[in-house]
């Protein structure tokens, strides 16, 4: 039998009026150590100083020592105790709007069954790094709190969007804020009852939720969910949204090491499988067999041949990622796990092509490829075939700001 309960509202954790900018923080997982001391610099406030805790402590600090996690939660409770944060009294649930200069997208933050993700009907299409999931175990354990949101995706539902345009429109958002990339933050908590119910009742109808971002947050939640007993009500912190206002772009491919080829000889090799030619240009594929490789001084276009194409309908095996992949990354390269093998690193498409290629201009990696992205659809096909996808294939913009709402564990 399915389980009920999809999501449900929670007493969230969050600033009080005129702190959001002050507290608000990229994704820990979307900066790096110097990037983050800079952002929080005279900024004693900023939730970097929760998630990327390290950062406080001296230089060479291993980031999953226990003195890092002690120190997010003792700056946790100093922001709460200097009235930064506050719990609201009720459960509630959260319309959070995010606009940039050319789209919009809203979203519902609300408490996700752990029991639905066990039980599969809150899907998830990779797989986890047990370092990264076994940190964010340590940091939920200290901090007694989920302060990352997991990113759900739902199919629309037009119920559930009028729900939350009724909830929003009308009156001003109780945060409003611009992050450093030019985005727009907005949240609108809702509490009237009437409105909480009907947007329980609505959430809960769906039929699935999918992960599209967060699935170490995810997996590391329902890991101190179990290990606490805590009952069949016990959430995670999500953000869910409708696949029809996503957009993603693509995650792109640097390898760091070509073993005993140079680029010739790769480029030769590669002509078994692709027709090879020299771009005018830095290239972004658009189509799923075609792919751009940089070598520090060329563009080239690399197009899989026709009879290479797959033909069976399985999701994972028509991804642009697993094209590559099947044909270039492991056979050519012999890196045959993208996952662990340190010869390759992974570019979100946010960076734009300049952002890809600057490694290699840098002397840091030897060639770059740039990938199609993958699509929504394309997700949605995958998680509900149970299936998973290659490491690092979808990249989401906007990114989520952490520190907007968390959600405690009682």
């Amino acid at each position: 039998m399915t389980h009920p309960f999809l999501i449900q509202p929670f007493r969230g954790l969050r600033p009080a009026p005129g702190q959001a900018a002050e507290v608000a923080a990229p994704p820990y997982d979307v900066v790096d150590a110097e990037e983050a001391r800079r952002l929080i610099a005279d900024r004693p406030n900023s939730f970097l100083r929760i998630s990327r805790a390290e950062v406080e402590l001296p230089a060479g600090t291993d980031p999953y020592d226990p003195s890092v996690y002690a120190r997010a939660r003792a700056n946790l409770e100093r922001i709460i105790d200097d009235g930064v944060l506050h719990r609201d009294a009720s459960p509630h649930f959260y319309v959070y709007r995010l606009d940039t200069s050319t789209r919009s997208q809203t979203g519902l933050v609300a408490s996700a069954s752990v029991t639905a993700y066990t039980d599969g009907r809150i899907k998830k299409h990779e797989l986890t790094r047990p370092t990264k999931e076994d940190d964010r175990v340590r940091q939920i354990d200290a901090l007694d709190a989920q302060t990352g949101p997991v990113f759900l995706v739902h199919r629309a539902s037009e119920r559930l969007r009028t729900l939350l345009a009724e909830a929003s429109q009308g009156r001003a958002p109780d945060i409003d804020i611009q992050d450093t990339q030019g985005v727009r933050h907005r949240l609108w908590p809702v509490s009237a009852p009437d409105q909480v119910q009907a947007i329980a009742d609505a959430g809960n109808r769906l039929s699935a939720l999918y992960v599209a971002d967060g699935h170490h947050r995810s997996a590391a939640a329902v890991r101190v969910a179990a290990r606490r007993g805590l009952d069949e009500r016990a959430g995670f912190l999500a953000v869910i949204f409708p696949q029809d206002e996503l957009v993603i772009l693509p995650y792109h491919r640097l390898i760091l090491d070509l073993g005993e080829l140079d680029t010739g000889a790769l480029l030769a090799r590669a002509g078994e499988a692709f027709h090879v030619q020299r771009a005018e240009g830095p290239l972004q594929p658009t189509s799923r067999g075609c792919f751009g490789l940089y070598d520090g001084r060329d563009w080239w276009r690399l197009d899989l041949h026709e009879d290479r194409l797959p033909t069976r309908s399985d999701p994972v095996e028509r991804l642009a990622v697993s094209l590559l992949h099947r044909h270039l990354v492991a056979p050519i390269l012999g890196i045959t796990d993208a996952r662990r093998d340190s010869r390759i690193d992974f570019v979100g498409g946010s960076r734009g092509l300049d952002g890809l290629a600057a490694p290699v201009d840098a002397g840091r990696a030897r060639i770059a490829i740039s990938v199609p992205a993958t699509s929504i659809d394309e997700l949605l096909a995958v998680a509900d075939a149970d299936a998973i996808m290659p490491p690092k294939s979808t990249w989401f913009e906007p990114k989520l700001a952490d520190g907007l709402v968390s959600l405690v564990l009682d």
